[in-house]
């Protein structure tokens, strides 16, 4: 027993505590060490928890928009850079990296930025139409209807606003059924509606 040791006089530390493990069960934490626990008989199986509707909204959100604001800088810098070799005012060098950079900054960014917030529309669409599982309702889903919900909901948005989220309302609902129809799993591919 460890507990009778003191510190002399010269130590200002004072005395070591007690470090016995005699009285520590292995078997009352036997999962975290692999030890099997006479209690169960035989060694059970351990079950995980499975999430049986797969990612949430916030976790689709930031994948679907992450992959399509790369796609769009992406694609947009390809644009950008055939516009800044053909719009190029010089012939020196600099100008030439001066001109590409700027091409390729000013689409790849709007054209990322673009891509990004319809994937995060849809991805709001998509999550409401399996909260409301709407194929248990519907035979084929032709629409959604939180389009006209959300643009009847929202005051002071303009033309433009009201058709893209009608538009992207549609899209997702026109995907679902197509999808349903041609029996095609939808989302399996896990990137947006592919």
């Amino acid at each position: 027993d460890h507990s009778d040791v003191t510190s002399d006089s010269s130590s200002s530390a004072g005395a070591l505590p007690n470090f016995d493990a005699s009285a520590i069960k292995l078997t009352t934490i036997a999962p975290a060490l692999g030890v099997p626990n006479a209690a169960y008989g035989e060694p059970q199986p351990d079950y995980l928890d499975y999430d049986q509707k797969g990612r949430g909204v916030v976790v689709t959100m930031f994948a679907n928009a992450g992959m399509s604001y790369l796609l769009g800088i992406l694609g947009g810098g390809l644009y950008g850079l055939k516009e800044g070799l053909a719009h190029t005012p010089s012939t020196r060098l600099k100008v030439k990296v001066n001109s590409v950079l700027n091409h390729c900054g000013r689409h790849g960014s709007r054209a990322g930025n673009v891509l990004g917030v319809l994937s995060i529309v849809y991805s709001l669409y998509e999550w409401q139409a399996e909260t409301w599982e709407l194929d248990s309702y519907t035979e084929r889903v032709t629409t959604v209807p939180a389009s006209s919900a959300f643009a009847a909901m929202a005051t002071g948005m303009t033309v433009l606003q009201q058709g893209g989220a009608a538009g992207g309302g549609t899209s997702v609902g026109v995907t679902y059924g197509a999808y349903s129809a041609l029996g095609i799993p939808y989302g399996h591919k896990g990137y947006l509606f592919f």
